[in-house]
């Protein structure tokens, strides 16, 4: 690791609701005062002395919450994609690709832009961390499973069973950094409620998901590299989503880089029928036609049924709370930008795969096919002009390739848990992480 001294920060932390500005500890979430639930948001000194990398994620060190930099850390690789975008009806597609693609010298460990946000978090850290506890349906989890071993950082991973699929590594992992396994029918969303309850163990911290800044600003520099590419902003942004976060911290950079008088780039988000919370929120409460939807809660998205989330093609969009009516979250941003949530089904989004490695040459997640089959389809509807700039970004792919080029192994879970069920699970969860960890502890003093 290198970069700044300890302590040292060229940001301060502000409340996107009361304007409170703090000084950042690495591990800040939330504003402590009174109001409605808001993000933090970060606020950099650009007179500062940090410069970054020469190339790659830490190129952007300057507008990212980290004390420490990494090296050899890859960013995203925007191109045009001039082809891919006359069999779509664009003129002006430009594709920010996240993966691993050696041709277009295009390396992210684990395949996808979770790696972005992976090392901001651990680059925001202090210099003695806690156990950061992070629930993910695949992607994340592997992101911070490699860099966390190649940085020896503890960390507590919780994924349903599915996500192991996607963690395989070139090597096996440091001890500290520990995969609990749902067996059983446990979703994404389950994953998230264990991790709430594991947080809160002595010694372990919640890493935060999208009220952290850093894994904002990190999946941010897709847009800062964006605009680099192209020397300027792009008119529209088109991304899947789960949460959101990555077209917030889209959104934010934006903001960030914009130029008086320049609009913001457009969001367009994509979400996975049946599955699409996010969708149906802002049909029930946007500025989008009304459609019927489920009741809402005061800071999330609408209830639905909940067996529906197992039906998506990409699972990793499928986020039971998404952070839509928070201050500075999903429905404020879209506001900001004039944006939209598109929604599209598996069949359009396999079709859209095909079709991306067919013109492209290289494989693609299914959640980036779902952003392909959603602009390709709002396009067809006259919802994006064909002369308009379009930034689509890949959010996850080569990972076929990869696989061909590399020997991976399977990452080899520390617990596995059968899931009991939504009622009982989160809590028979943390009594047997509760259980190893006591047993883990003793074995450790006896050793002594």
């Amino acid at each position: 690791m290198s970069g700044v001294r300890p302590g040292t920060r060229h940001y301060t932390v502000v409340c996107s609701s009361c304007g409170a500005r703090y000084e950042d500890d690495g591990l800040l979430l939330d504003c402590d005062r009174p109001h409605e639930p808001a993000f933090l948001r970060t606020d950099y000194n650009r007179t500062g002395t940090r410069t970054g990398e020469s190339a790659g994620l830490f190129r952007h060190a300057s507008l990212l919450p980290v004390t420490r930099t990494f090296p050899d850390v890859p960013g995203p690789v925007v191109h045009a994609a001039e082809r891919l975008g006359r069999r779509i009806g664009l003129d002006r597609l430009w594709i920010a690709f996240n993966g691993y693609w050696p041709e277009r010298e295009a390396y992210l460990p684990t395949c996808t832009f979770k790696d972005l946000e992976a090392y901001t978090v651990l680059g925001r850290l202090p210099a003695e961390p806690p156990v950061l506890v992070i629930p993910s349906a695949g992607n994340t989890a592997a992101a911070f499973a490699s860099a966390a071993t190649r940085h020896q950082v503890p960390c507590l991973l919780v994924v349903p069973a599915p996500a192991l699929e996607r963690m395989r590594f070139p090597a096996p992992l440091d001890p500290r950094v520990r995969i609990v396994v749902l067996d059983g029918t446990a979703t994404y969303s389950d994953a998230i409620a264990c991790a709430d309850l594991l947080s809160a163990f002595p010694g372990h911290h919640a890493e935060g998901g999208s009220r952290n800044v850093g894994r904002r600003d990190g999946l941010g520099t897709v847009m800062l590299a964006a605009a680099d590419a192209l020397g300027r902003l792009p008119e529209t942004y088109v991304q899947a989503v789960g949460s959101g976060t990555g077209a917030i911290g889209a959104h934010e950079a934006a903001r960030r880089l914009r130029t008086e008088g320049e609009a913001p780039p457009r969001l367009l988000m994509c979400q996975n029928a049946p599955f699409a919370p996010l969708y149906d929120a802002w049909r029930c409460t946007g500025a989008a036609p009304a459609d019927p939807a489920p009741r809402l809660d005061r800071d999330r998205a609408p209830h639905f049924d909940r067996d529906r989330e197992h039906e998506p093609l990409a699972r990793e969009l499928t986020n039971r709370r998404p952070p839509f009516t928070v201050r500075g979250g999903v429905r404020d941003v879209l506001s900001e930008s004039g944006g939209d949530v598109l929604c599209t089904d598996n069949v359009a989004a396999l079709d859209a795969m095909a079709l991306f490695e067919e013109v492209e040459g290289i494989d693609i997640e299914p959640g980036a096919g779902v952003a392909l089959a959603a602009l390709a389809e709002a396009a067809r509807a006259g919802r994006v002009r064909r002369d308009e700039l379009v930034l689509l970004n890949i959010t996850g792919g080569g990972r076929a390739r990869q696989a061909r080029d590399l020997p991976l192994i399977p990452a080899e879970p520390w617990l596995r848990v059968p899931w009991p069920g939504r009622d009982e699970g989160p809590r028979a969860v943390a009594e047997l992480v509760a259980r190893q960890l006591t047993g883990l502890a003793a074995v450790t003093e006896a050793a002594r």
